[in-house]
């Protein structure tokens, strides 16, 4: 029986950005459905011991530069290591791929490309105008997806999915669950590989 992976990120992370397309990929061989669920660092960071970049000692963040380094070079996936728009409040854009989401939409591409507009392409998520560009690239319909991210419904969704990240001792991003099994960063995706083999 094929197995649906919860699929926990932060829009603005460069890590969820690296493997994004991997995992899709890898979902998709193994015929796995993906729930994407964006989540707010700041209510996940508190209570899980992470801390925002600029909080982190300097010499985590040098080491990060070089991390990211390496594995865009490694993939070979274009990436801008200093953003001129991170961080940024990534709230409306998390909204709108959790309206994707609910409306059965491909919330998990639109979430790449948003993912690409800041680490590849130096556009800025928090601009609803270029949101609106994003959305419109992808094929959809930024009329109809505005109106839902501005729903009550969709701000509960956007609680709700970051609580159930919290009860589900998640901590950072991307994390892949299977079966309640946690599979944190973009370079533990040979074992979520592994883990959809299995079903």
């Amino acid at each position: 029986m094929a197995k649906t992976v919860d699929y926990y990120v932060f829009l603005a992370s460069p890590w969820a950005y690296l493997g994004s397309q991997r995992f899709a990929d890898i979902a998709k061989r193994h015929g796995a459905s993906i729930r994407i669920i964006p989540m707010a660092a700041a209510e996940v960071f508190p209570v899980s011991g992470g801390l925002p970049l600029a909080k982190r000692a300097p010499q985590r963040q040098a080491y990060r530069i070089v991390e990211l380094k390496r594995w865009r070079e490694f993939l070979g996936v274009p990436l801008n290591l200093q953003p001129s728009f991170f961080p940024m409040n990534e709230a409306l854009a998390a909204r709108l791929v959790i309206a994707a989401r609910e409306a059965g939409q491909d919330a998990v591409g639109l979430a790449h490309t948003m993912m690409r507009a800041v680490w590849a392409e130096d556009r800025n998520i928090a601009d609803p105008e270029i949101l609106e560009q994003i959305i419109t690239e992808t094929g959809l319909d930024p009329a109809k997806l505005f109106g839902a991210a501005e729903s009550d419904a969709v701000q509960a969704e956007y609680t709700r999915g970051t609580q159930q990240a919290i009860d589900a001792n998640v901590f950072g991003a991307p994390s892949y669950v299977i079966d309640g099994e946690i599979f944190w960063g973009q370079d533990r995706l040979d074992f979520v590989d592994r883990a959809l083999a299995k079903s």
